[in-house]
């Protein structure tokens, strides 16, 4: 008996083993989990006031600890069976046709929203990605992680038309996703990214030459495309050891004609007062609004905390982003939006919520199909 027990726990201290070394090395090499920047490079950020210490910070303090304590009790509530924080059924889209996105969207300005925090965006002609995450999951592994509630995307990406400008605001799987890249970098004219984020995208297969990054405040005119990189207050990383490891963003968005903010993940705070200030007033704000829990409301908003950063940055007309697409966090997977209008009304905050794959002129933002969410159950 005793024999057999010391075999049996030789076996599991093997596989355990196994499975440790395993994980180690999948990390290690894997290229979903991105490149490294190289001491040149880390020379460059501590140049940043954003950069201390050999990690990026952000302006204020931003507490993302969690006690031992309360990380187990928040494990049932992430495992457990809670009816509404999915929807039950593949959320309905709108197609769009790629000969109409390289033709006749051409002739306005216009956002198209792939749920989440994708963008299309056509500005005078020129075609921008914004957060352009189109895998299933986002997670470094397909079977791990929230599936994408519609079970197809408006627009496949072979599908995509050729694409002048690609912004992404941080490197997180949801915004960033290594499968994407791969898929688009070929037909990408350039990349606009935080600093540190390159090395990603270097480790992908994109040239060197196709990337720029940028600091907080930051300005650069890309095809007579203004564009501001601009704070958040949020975090970064891809694995276990890289957190902070690279810089997170907004971004200011103008032409002759438009003006555009897009929040990328952020916490509430004073950031978004001086954006105002500095660029406002925005035709169109996309402002984070979902995947928040009080106990990380430093670095997501609460849908009421999303409105009134609407009105610091000096929104004509806010969109509410960062849900519909994937289930992050613990809330009902409408209470986003629900909360963020019932905030919007009391404020007297113009709002737009348009269907996924529908495309609205920025100047004039309008949705074909109002409270198209709440039949979904």
């Amino acid at each position: 008996m005793i024999k057999l027990i010391k075999m049996t726990a030789i076996f599991i201290l093997s596989a355990l083993a196994i499975i440790a070394v395993g994980t180690y090395l999948f990390m290690s090499f894997h290229p979903v989990f991105g490149g490294k920047p190289s001491k040149t490079e880390k020379d460059l950020y501590a140049t940043s006031a954003n950069y201390k210490d050999g990690i990026f910070v952000n302006s204020i303090e931003t507490n993302m600890t969690m006690s031992f304590k309360e990380g187990i009790k928040l494990l049932p509530e992430y495992f457990g069976k809670h009816p509404g924080r999915e929807p039950q059924e593949s959320l309905p889209l709108i197609n769009l046709d790629s000969t109409s996105i390289q033709n006749s969207l051409l002739q306005k300005n216009t956002l198209t929203w792939f749920g989440h925090s994708a963008f299309l965006m056509t500005l005078d002609g020129k075609k921008v990605l914004i957060d352009p995450m189109f895998g299933e999951t986002p997670s470094p592994v397909s079977f791990l992680g929230s599936k994408r509630y519609s079970s197809r995307l408006p627009l496949e990406i072979e599908k995509l038309p050729t694409i002048d400008l690609v912004l992404f605001s941080h490197d997180h799987y949801d915004h960033l996703d290594y499968h994407t890249i791969l898929k688009i970098k070929d037909k990408v004219s350039m990349f606009y990214v935080p600093l540190g984020l390159g090395a990603h995208l270097k480790k992908w297969g994109v040239e060197e030459s196709k990337i720029k990054e940028f600091d907080w405040w930051q300005e650069d005119t890309y095809m007579d495309i203004q564009l501001a990189c601009t704070p958040a207050r949020h975090f970064s990383g891809r694995g276990f050891s890289d957190r902070f490891s690279t810089l997170w963003a907004s971004w200011v968005i103008k032409t002759d004609s438009t003006s555009i903010y897009f929040s990328g993940d952020s916490g509430y705070g004073p950031h978004f007062k001086s954006i105002g200030e500095k660029y406002g007033p925005f035709d169109i704000t996309m402002m984070e609004c979902g995947q928040y829990n009080e106990r990380w409301d430093n670095i997501h908003m609460m849908p009421e905390e999303t409105i009134q950063a609407g009105i610091d940055v000096k929104a004509n007309t806010l969109m509410p982003i960062h849900w519909g697409a994937f289930t992050l966090a613990l809330h009902p997977w409408q209470e986003p939006v629900q909360r963020a209008l019932a905030e919007a009304k009391k404020k007297n905050v113009q709002t737009i919520v348009p269907q996924i794959g529908e495309s609205f002129e920025i100047s004039a933002p309008t949705s074909s199909s109002p409270e198209w969410w709440k039949p979904i159950k």
